[in-house]
């Protein structure tokens, strides 16, 4: 990183709050403003720089943590908890939360982790994950769990690609899956993620930790809320 020794870098924990940013400015156009003005647009492009952040922190997530089994199930109470304020927001529409998307991937990188000698089994495995996200409405749905598996695969290229062309070659790759929701928040979830430098940051502790999972359902309700205040 010497080359780059000028430029400002994130830590997870950075990561993590430009992420929280990013989702409740796209949840605060989606859900109380109209479609079609300039700031909605604006709103929603710096709004889609969130999943690809959640999604990268997974990966790591699911590398560093001693125990994959207590992450996927704190993950998997906060999803289930969330689809009450989700359901106050979206209705019986079919869709479910994003931490089931998150979910689904720890599940994805256990199987890929357990197989991954035996690549058509991997191939296999991953897609049916795919297809079931898509198949039952969680968000992002196929596209969330292979953006998740993509930066996992591609995490470790340090010993034959150094900072910055392993970081890149993994964030390109993962671009074409990204796009999907808006070329130019695509392009800014990249940059995020191109400048994180590997620590931890200051978000420690299992009360920081509970605290950013439990944004997640308290920012759906509290947006429910204002929505069923200006209703009155």
């Amino acid at each position: 990183m010497e080359g780059l020794a000028k430029i400002p870098t994130f830590s997870g924990s950075t990561l993590k709050i430009i992420a929280i940013v990013s989702m409740v400015i796209d949840h605060c156009a989606y859900f109380l403003m109209d479609n079609g003005t300039i700031l909605y647009d604006v709103m929603r492009c710096v709004g889609r720089i969130a999943f690809p952040v959640f999604a990268f922190l997974v990966a790591e997530g699911v590398a560093y943590t001693h125990n994959r089994k207590r992450y996927f199930a704190q993950l998997l109470v906060f999803a289930v908890i969330s689809e009450v304020p989700w359901y106050l927001l979206n209705g019986s529409d079919g869709t479910h939360n994003v931490m089931f998307t998150l979910t689904l991937g720890v599940v994805a990188l256990a199987i890929l982790e357990k197989v991954k000698e035996n690549s058509i089994l991997c191939g296999v495995a991953i897609l049916l994950i795919a297809c079931f996200a898509t198949w039952s409405g969680v968000d992002y749905e196929w596209r969330g769990i292979l953006i998740i598996v993509v930066l996992n695969l591609l995490r470790n290229q340090s010993p034959t690609l150094p900072y910055p062309y392993g970081r890149m070659v993994q964030i390109l790759c993962a671009f074409p899956l990204m796009m999907h929701y808006g070329s130019i928040g695509a392009i800014l979830a990249c940059a995020v993620l191109f400048l994180y430098d590997g620590t931890r940051g200051f978000i420690k502790g299992n009360a920081a930790k509970y605290g950013f999972y439990a944004f997640y359902p308290v920012h759906l309700l509290l947006i429910w809320c204002v929505i069923t205040s200006l209703a009155r």
